[in-house]
């Protein structure tokens, strides 16, 4: 049972089809170990499977869910030109099925794993996609079918891959998370870096936990085993040597989606320019070593993740969150000399490492993060049922919601889009709008029969809130599913509505007051008779149309 990387010269790495039938073929040997089977189809209609090793030969979730048992999840394959994790996955699951001293040591944890999560990507195979990349001969592509970058789909669910992901998870509800990756970025000794939930966003006692308890032993393993490891290289400025800070992973990266879940995610990034072999093997020790600690502590890991779920007595979320650059400590780090040297392609400077100047010294290293934005804890949301990609996103995930039977009116929070700055091209099959800026009011609203109510007081509610709060880094609003809201549906021929423009002005004083300071504002545009003329009707209370810029999630504060 030797895995394609084992029986190759180590600079190869598995084929998707070579890798379902190594599980198929271990799945008959081993029954009562591994249970190995398709869970859905890619967009281009290729299986994705996913297998679950138990010591005891239980395999069923909700059986699992009852008893209280830990689950560890490792992905692989986000990125099939990141293969690794691919191959040490297939090493380490055959380990636990035929060796009996290492399946006893799983105990009661059962090990979960997709074993390549974008087959779409694995199956489009090359040997020049990576261009900065040392290995192995030939590999996937990053990109699914749809050419998309799952690891960006977490929330928007796009590809079939990121809709079965988002049911999957919330299934197996997983403590701890490893998806595994190859990193770009600056040049340093270490193979392997690691990215792990930012322990601030994380929060309470399991943030505490993560950074004070898991990490030093993670750290300490991997040293012993002989694959000395840091933080993820994400310098402040230009190279390491001017410090280092903790990434900002976001609900749309799958140590961010943990996050919302409350799970413990690391993002393994070996490094690009180090040898096949040597990142296939430091990837296997960071499996091994994260696996035994989870199994080590799993009652306090579950303990802490149910404290955090209690979201009773919250008074605010934070949304949005930012570097403390106040707050540094110092790391011990081994990197090379970084270089600045005039470009030979054209009028600039180039950085580049030299491996002939190692240096070992203490750089700066931001770890923390604060609230940016915070908003007041409502009761619930209330969704209206025409938003139904929302809605069915919202199921996906397990969030409880109620769908209401009668029409009422309840006081609500109600925000309007004041402002939208947006990228210039696609992101990931979006106009991804990066800044927003509200105006929130309360007001009276009826609600219909049929719209459904989404309250707070349960596990999902920090879903909930990262996703319809406009504002969160990652909300649905951001992401362009309530773009039709942000067009008004009504114009004016310029040639008659001059002369309607003046009348509105001296019928509505405000309008008059806003459009004075907006002149004053933008003279630049005075001769443009598209934007006075547009100023006037988009302002005017005669002609307003009250959807337009009105967000459709309402936020509830008392109980109707």
């Amino acid at each position: 049972m030797q895995t394609p990387y084992e029986l190759g010269n180590q600079n190869q790495t598995t084929t998707w089809d070579a890798c379902i039938r190594f599980y198929e073929a271990l799945a008959l040997r081993c029954p009562g170990i591994l249970q190995f089977s398709q869970i859905g189809v890619s967009d281009a209609g290729v299986p994705l499977h996913a297998g679950i090793v138990s010591a005891d030969g239980v395999f069923d979730r909700e059986q699992i869910r009852r008893a209280g048992r830990a689950v560890f999840f490792n992905n692989n394959g986000i990125h099939p030109g990141e293969p690794e994790g691919i191959d040490a996955c297939m090493a380490l699951v055959r380990d636990l099925c035929l060796e009996p001293e290492r399946l006893a040591a799983l105990g009661s944890t059962v090990y979960l794993f997709i074993p390549v999560y974008n087959v779409d990507g694995s199956c489009n195979r090359g040997d020049a996609s990576r261009v900065n990349q040392d290995g192995p001969e030939s590999f996937g592509f990053r990109g699914n079918s749809l050419h998309l970058d799952l690891n960006r789909d977490f929330i928007k669910c796009d590809s079939l891959n990121a809709q079965l992901f988002n049911r999957f998870f919330t299934a197996w509800d997983p403590d701890v998370m490893v998806d595994t990756h190859t990193s770009n970025g600056a040049d340093y000794s270490y193979t392997m870096t690691l990215i792990h939930t930012q322990a601030d966003k994380l929060g309470g006692g399991l943030g505490a936990f993560l950074r004070e308890r898991m990490l030093p032993v993670i750290y300490q393993g991997m040293e012993a085993r002989g694959w000395p490891t840091c933080p993820y290289v994400n310098p402040v400025h230009v190279s390491p040597d001017q410090g280092i800070a903790d990434f900002l992973e976001v609900p749309r990266f799958s140590t961010g989606y943990a996050a919302l879940n409350h799970t413990i995610g690391f993002m393994p990034e070996t490094h690009m320019l180090k040898p096949f072999k040597d990142r296939y093997e430091s990837m296997r020790a960071l499996l091994d070593v994260t696996l035994a600690f989870t199994v080590a502590n799993a009652p306090e890991i579950q303990a802490l993740r149910r404290q955090a779920r209690q979201a009773g007595g919250r008074t605010h979320w934070p949304i949005r969150w930012k570097l403390d650059e106040t707050r540094r400590s110092r790391l011990r780090f081994k990197g090379y000399a970084a270089l600045h040297s005039p470009s030979l392609l054209g009028n600039y400077q180039r950085l580049s490492y030299d491996r002939s100047q190692p240096w070992e010294r203490e750089i700066d290293y931001f770890t923390h993060f604060s609230a940016e934005v915070s908003v007041p804890a409502p009761l619930a949301y209330v969704v209206p049922q025409a938003w139904r990609a929302v809605i069915e996103r919202l199921d996906w995930n397990g969030v409880k919601m109620e769908r209401l039977g009668k029409s009422r009116t309840v006081q609500a929070k109600v925000s309007r889009i004041q402002s939208v700055q947006s990228r210039a091209g696609a992101y990931e099959g979006h106009m991804f709008h990066d800044e927003v800026t509200l105006e929130t009011s309360v007001e009276a609203v009826e609600l219909q029969a049929g719209d459904w109510w989404v309250p707070l007081d349960q596990d999902k509610a920090r879903y909930a809130v990262e996703t319809l709060e406009p504002q969160a880094h990652d909300s649905f609003f951001r992401w362009g599913f309530f773009n039709s809201i942000l067009e008004k549906k009504e114009h004016f021929s310029d040639y008659v509505f001059e002369d309607m423009a003046l009348q509105l002005l001296e019928q509505e004083p405000a309008l008059r007051a806003r459009f004075e300071q907006w002149k004053a504002a933008n003279p630049q545009l005075l001769s443009d008779p598209q934007q006075v003329l547009g100023f006037i009707f988009e302002n005017c209370a005669r002609y307003a149309e009250p959807q337009w810029r009105r967000y459709p999630v309402l936020s509830i504060f008392e109980r109707p």
